[in-house]
């Protein structure tokens, strides 16, 4: 069993960043793929990133690829998501989750936190 707190979000300017953290609980974080996803209202949730336990391997959504940067320190049982350029278009919640394998669809995801908002101003 995994339990997964965001925090970071908040209202920025465009043009601004934000880190976007994700703490779990339970022995065995590292054991997990990691995602990031994000929803706006009136759309579908939207892959954004994900990386293995190790690291190794990571994953990036075109739409925010070169803009977003994941990262994990299994030591602190967070994963990180930090968001450069932010535009209005990126308001959404975000959404940490935890897979047992590295995975861009949702559905393979089997722990989900309950998700931080991000809004940003034009």
């Amino acid at each position: 069993q995994v339990q997964l707190v965001e925090s970071g979000g908040g209202l920025v300017q465009a043009g601004g960043s934000l880190r976007l953290s994700c703490a779990a609980s339970g022995r065995t974080f590292s054991s997990y793929a990691m995602g990031w996803f994000r929803q706006a209202p009136g759309k579908e949730r939207e892959f954004l990133s994900a990386i293995t336990y190790s690291g190794a391997r990571i994953y990036y959504a075109d739409s925010v690829k070169g803009r977003i940067t994941i990262s994990r320190d299994n030591a602190k049982n967070t994963v990180y998501l930090q968001m450069n350029s932010l535009k209005p278009e990126d308001t959404a919640v975000y959404y940490c989750a935890a897979a047992k394998i590295l995975a861009t669809t949702d559905r393979e995801y089997d722990y989900w936190g309950q998700g931080t908002q991000v809004t940003v101003s034009s």
